[in-house]
């Protein structure tokens, strides 16, 4: 499984979690079989200027990501992953990457629903 978790730079797994998936630094990749992580790389957030909100969905599709954590999205960018295939788990106020893969692959991560996407608010952006 390859999970994907907004991050601020410089990435890894002790990096800082980004409360809004589109508007992180990097995304943090983790490669993960069971619960045994193999690897970790980074990749850089292209931002919502192409192509929208569905831009950095796209790029972590591409990236063969099936799994992203995240603590706040639209409902449109929300829609893609879903659309692509790519699960969307809350983290729950994980303090780190690894906190929030942790999340994943013990079960505990509920998947991302209506009551986790933002409205628009201050910090989300107007999805």
């Amino acid at each position: 499984m390859k999970i994907a978790v907004p991050s601020m730079n410089p990435g890894g797994l002790d990096a800082s979690i980004s409360e809004h998936f589109g508007h992180c630094d990097i995304f943090t990749l983790i490669d993960v079989e069971g619960t045994v992580i193999k690897s970790v790389e980074l990749l850089q957030n292209g931002g919502h200027e192409q192509g929208g909100c569905m831009a950095p969905v796209m790029l972590l599709k591409n990236a063969g990501v099936n799994s992203l954590s995240a603590g706040g999205m639209g409902m449109r960018p929300l829609a893609g992953f879903q659309q692509v295939g790519i699960d969307v788990y809350y983290n729950k106020g994980a303090s780190d990457v690894k906190e929030a893969v942790d999340q994943i692959v013990t079960g505990s991560a509920p998947k991302f629903g209506e009551a986790q996407v933002c409205g628009g608010h201050s910090g989300c952006g107007s999805h």
